[in-house]
């Protein structure tokens, strides 16, 4: 899985490509761990190319909106490819998660 940051209107977004798998997990916690330990309140996960997410990879996403919560701030998803769509409706993740349609929208 390929990670890269980026920032749009101030807000820090990770896009995500490839299969967030059990392998690939702990590498996107540690990013995680990193931005909030820097102080980021509001993330943006840009899944356009986010092919498919274990249970591993839903932990991790879970756990980032939770943290995100409790430090007052927010955690938003954008742009979920058709198969990651899929995952997060059969998970009920659709219903848990901030869902956007584009990361414009997401950062707004």
């Amino acid at each position: 899985m390929e990670i890269a940051e980026s920032v749009s209107q101030d807000v820090p977004f990770l896009v995500l490509r490839g299969r967030l798998d059990g392998l690939a997990a702990p590498a996107l916690e540690t990013k995680l761990a990193a931005l909030v330990s820097s102080g980021s309140t509001r993330l943006v996960f840009d899944c356009s190319g986010l092919e498919y997410a274990s249970s591993a990879g839903l932990r991790v996403f879970l756990s980032a909106a939770k943290k995100l919560k409790t430090t007052g701030g927010r955690c938003a998803f954008a742009a979920l490819s058709p198969p990651l769509r899929e995952i997060f409706s059969i998970s009920g993740f659709l219903e848990v998660l901030e869902i956007h349609e584009t990361v414009e929208s997401a950062t707004a």
